[in-house]
């Protein structure tokens, strides 16, 4: 890919103190109004002059583009392996990574990168923005600035924030935790299940015991294949039979993600359960994860959800769908077999679900 590289001359060098590099995939943060109202791709050449307090941060900043911006409802594995390599590529060069990127997919994108990065120990900021940057009420500038100064904060010489998040609208999240919940309001993330990582006002206020502990020494480590041989089922009153194995016959299929009620609750007419062994028995690999925002699996808490555990449905705990479907892409790509895909599942890797799934 011919990626589009711009130095911005934010400070003079012996002022530099930090550097970063910021990662431009599309979205609104991105865009501007041209002459006829149209919003278009703006270079990030002019960045100053949208944001020229941007000259303040005793930064050395580069931003790499990609060559033609995306939709992020666009966005598929090309780009998540695409990010993942300039990031590893870029590595050593540079002091932190702020990611911009459209809000609709935010959350797969950054759940996917901290599976993809193994090892990592310097901040990866996803933001964007609800509003396009030349927007007079644009939230763009304050998630930028914000993101760029969590991506060079350092204690004692570490970084603060050594893992993947999402920062936008005063809220750090681990990105792996999070979830697109507004479209409408700029308060777009919510991460109900694990505490911000940061709120930021007057001052940046730092959760220090919820922020993964920097580890000395760690090498970056960067995987660049994933299966995309899976889907997501979200159950509803009224789902057939004929709906369900249809699903579980598509060609090729190796996992699927089942959105459940509640706690992990799901129907328990004789059908149901028969079919969902069946596509057990057969090697599908199905996980359960909660509907709610704020869910946690637990099967066998209730009795609609005994047969579950008995059958072979893994749990999923307190992981997102976006965490789920991503974590799953990522280990049918890398696992060799179905046992230690089925048993990292449920098992924390990059901090997105809360200990062992109770299974």
């Amino acid at each position: 890919m011919n990626y589009k590289i711009v130095r911005l001359n934010t400070a003079a060098k012996s002022e530099i103190t930090s550097s970063v590099l910021i990662i431009y995939t599309g979205g609104t943060l991105g865009m501007a109004y041209d002459d006829s109202g149209s919003l278009v791709p703006f270079n990030f050449g002019q960045i100053l002059d949208k944001i020229p307090t941007m000259t303040s941060m005793n930064a050395a900043i580069t931003v790499i583009s990609f060559p033609e911006p995306i939709d992020s409802s666009n966005v598929n594995m090309s780009h998540w392996v695409d990010m993942a390599y300039i990031i590893y590529e870029n590595y050593d060069s540079y002091d932190g990574f702020v990611v911009l990127h459209g809000t609709d997919t935010m959350a797969y994108s950054a759940s996917m990168l901290s599976y993809m990065l193994k090892g990592l120990s310097k901040p990866v900021i996803f933001t964007g923005a609800q509003l396009p940057i030349s927007a007079m009420r644009s939230d763009a500038r304050e998630n930028l600035m914000t993101s760029l100064e969590i991506a060079m904060a350092k204690a004692n010489g570490k970084p603060i924030v050594p893992e993947v998040c999402i920062f936008f609208n005063h809220m750090l999240l681990r990105g792996n935790r999070a979830k697109k919940v507004q479209s409408v309001h700029f308060d777009a993330f919510e991460s109900e299940n694990y505490p911000p990582l940061a709120e930021s006002g007057i001052i940046i206020d730092y959760n220090y015991a919820a922020i993964k502990p920097f580890e000395e020494g760690k090498k970056l480590r960067y995987f660049n294949r994933l299966d995309n041989r899976v889907m997501v089922l979200k159950l509803f009153p009224g789902i057939t039979q004929n709906v369900i194995e249809s699903c579980f016959a598509t060609k090729g299929l190796r996992g699927v993600v089942l959105e459940t009620y509640g706690s992990g609750n799901s129907p328990s007419e004789t059908w149901f359960i028969q079919t969902m062994e069946k596509a057990v028995k057969k090697g599908l690999i199905i996980l359960n994860v909660s509907q709610c925002n704020g869910g946690r699996v637990i099967q066998g808490r209730y009795e609609t959800s005994k047969d579950m555990k008995r059958i072979g449905v893994l749990s999923g705990g307190d992981i997102t769908t976006e965490a789920a479907i991503t974590k799953m892409m990522f280990l049918l790509a890398n696992e060799s077999n179905d046992s230690e895909i089925r048993r990292k599942l449920i098992t924390p890797i990059a901090g997105e679900m809360s200990l062992t799934a109770q299974n």
